[in-house]
């Protein structure tokens, strides 16, 4: 109920499994509990597919019945605009042939970045761009086709 009261309030089914090393009893026992809490109990003994047709009947009826499919996953954070960004101080040197650029501002900005997604890349692209780190790299000497490295991203510079 805290992760999604819409997801808590869907129908609940409870397959009872290895009920062949129980006895009636305890099965009922169960069963009482189980649907006193509002669930429907199928007993199944998986192995030899005892009980389980029942329980997929069941849960392909429960299915018909629910609304189309939505997709629970959180509200991605929003991005700061490259002007809000705070800035500070951008470190270029130059190791082995490659720009190493650091600024403990430019990390915080590559927590929020997914280098997966292509309009997320534009974004760090833009942060780079309009808070003067290519500008920063260009008067260090970069060339096209130059290797930088931004803490655990490496790419090619590209003008």
């Amino acid at each position: 109920k805290k992760f999604n009261p819409d997801l808590a309030a869907r129908p609940m089914l409870v397959a009872g499994n290895k009920c062949d090393l129980t006895d009636d009893a305890h099965i009922e026992e169960f069963r009482k509990f189980v649907e006193g809490q509002g669930y429907l109990f199928f007993p199944i003994m998986a192995p030899i597919r005892e009980g389980v047709e029942p329980l997929l009947n069941q849960i392909s009826e429960e299915l018909s019945k629910l609304p189309p499919i939505r997709r629970y996953e959180p509200e991605p954070a929003p991005l700061a605009k490259p002007e809000e960004i705070p800035r500070g101080e951008v470190k270029i040197t130059r190791q082995d042939g490659v720009f190493m650029v650091e600024a403990p501002w430019l990390l915080r900005v590559m927590q929020s970045v997914n280098f997966d997604d292509y309009e997320s890349l534009q974004y760090f692209q833009r942060v780079l761009l309009e808070t003067g780190v290519i500008d920063q790299l260009r008067k260090a000497g970069i060339q096209e086709g130059d290797t930088v490295s931004i803490y655990d991203v490496q790419f090619d510079f590209v003008e």
